[in-house]
């Protein structure tokens, strides 16, 4: 057999031991903080139907999909005139001759097909987190990979703006503990473009619009302003959207709207701002954390009132978590007049940036707690009795039983994080002490078994 070169695939990576821990430290944080807020758990398959999935993010999310080819020959059952069609039109339409399910994109399309499903036995509103990896086909970049965990909490069947301030309340709570100082929840209304769009001359190119829109922190507004006049904006209307999406103080930003008022999107988007403004202010968390960002665009297609998004200001990152409110997204799977929020975090760029910030406890890559080495088998019986009760204490604990010189010990205890090295020899045994280490200090004492316990439970 010929020998292969180990690689990855482009856009993923392998976590170790020590990211595994820092990883598992950040979904712990999350989920109690879900589990805090009344939240329960779920699971979907990694695979969904391919049809579930397209249509459901525009037309660059759907390029982005992960198809899955069919099992077996695909070509058997398809026409020849069909196949030829396809390959010489380069067509989209060989996709579904070849392919009838797809990794999934996100979770929030699994959770609205689930919900199609199980309608009749949810208890409405139906709250659920999600903590699983999604995939798709981009660019790999700093900070964005082909897949990645996604981190989810969602309501559906609830249409009180309450939530998005839950939601909200979430974020903070969760990179607060994660020890995040700047950072900012972005929010906007989707409901405010399509008068916008109007206004400036693209009614029913809403969507392009909004695309458009979300480039601006990327390309700024003047490349922006020459794309939108390109799809054939009015010069001088555009102008004063640009203007207006470029205000930061909140009060500008409604007096500015409260001109596009006749508008029944702009009126009803900002009637839904301010009652999420006053849910905000009762939880205290209207100023330091939460800011008003007409530019907010979140290309998502089945957004369709609040969206939001964080953004961190220690590190130079994209966007660390978002979401917003979607309604009638179950209405494609035959269920309709559920709405539906919910928000999401982005695990990898958060552990990324705790990496950058030095974020983590030391304790958090511990494997155990204490190390013990013995010089020979005749010191095995007591490390073995010695290693059950710190166990049956609930301390983690290891026996380094390969012997030979303390030194390797010692450096295993080292690669590992273990904060102590208990050496036991035969002076050890017969006087049923324990000659403790610190490896960090290179302080060692004598202890007894259970001055030993209460120093490894503090």
């Amino acid at each position: 057999m010929a020998t292969i070169k180990p690689s990855l695939a482009r856009g993923t990576r392998d976590f170790g031991p020590d990211l595994m821990a820092k990883r598992k430290y950040i979904f712990g944080i999350i989920e109690s903080v879900f589990r805090l807020y009344g939240y329960q758990p779920l699971e979907t398959p990694a695979m969904e139907s391919l049809q579930t999935l397209t249509g459901k993010y525009g037309e660059e999310g759907d390029r982005l999909i992960f198809k899955i080819l069919n099992s077996g020959d695909y070509f058997k059952d398809i026409q020849s005139t069909q196949l030829d069609e396809a390959v010489a039109t380069q067509s989209r339409s060989l996709t579904p001759l070849i392919s009838e399910k797809a990794l999934r994109y996100d979770l929030t399309v699994p959770l609205a097909r689930y919900v199609a499903m199980n309608r009749g036995q949810l208890n409405l509103p139906f709250k659920r987190y999600q903590i699983q990896p999604v995939w798709r086909a981009d660019r790999p970049q700093k900070g964005r990979y082909r897949e990645f965990y996604q981190c989810d909490v969602d309501v559906i069947g609830s249409a009180s703006l309450f939530n998005e301030a839950e939601l909200i309340a979430i974020y903070v709570t969760v990179f607060q503990q994660l020890g995040f100082k700047a950072f900012t929840v972005r929010i906007n209304n989707r409901k405010f473009f399509a008068g916008l769009a109007a206004y400036v001359g693209l009614a029913e190119q809403v969507g392009s619009f909004v695309v458009t829109l979300d480039k601006l922190d990327k390309i700024g507004a003047e490349a922006v302003e020459q794309e939108l006049l390109a799809l054939g904006a009015k010069a001088k209307e555009l102008a004063e959207v640009l203007t207006l999406l470029q205000l930061k103080e909140r009060a500008a930003l409604v007096k500015g709207l409260e001109g596009f008022s006749a508008d029944a999107g702009v009126a009803l988007g900002l009637q839904e701002m301010q009652q999420l403004f006053a849910h905000l202010e009762l939880l205290g968390l209207s100023q330091a954390h939460v800011a008003f960002d007409l530019t907010l665009a979140r290309g998502l297609d089945y957004y369709t009132g609040t969206i939001m998004e964080v953004v961190t200001h220690e590190v130079a990152m994209g966007s660390i978590g978002g979401g917003g409110r979607y309604d009638n997204l179950t209405g494609i799977f035959g269920v309709d007049g559920l709405t539906g929020v919910g928000v999401s975090f982005g695990a990898e760029r958060i552990l990324d940036v705790m990496e950058q910030l030095s974020l983590f406890p030391d304790t958090v890559v511990q494997s155990s707690k204490i190390l013990l080495f013995t010089f020979s088998e005749k010191e095995m019986p007591y490390a073995i009795q010695l290693l059950k009760t710190l166990r049956t204490a609930g301390i983690a604990a290891e026996w380094y039983a390969e012997g030979g010189k303390m030194k390797k010990a010692f450096t295993y205890a080292e690669g590992k994080h273990i904060p102590y090295l208990a050496i036991l020899g035969e002076d050890e045994v017969q006087q049923q002490t324990i000659s403790l280490k610190n490896i960090q200090t290179g302080e060692q004492r004598s202890v007894r078994h259970n001055a030993l316990l209460d120093l490894l439970k503090d």
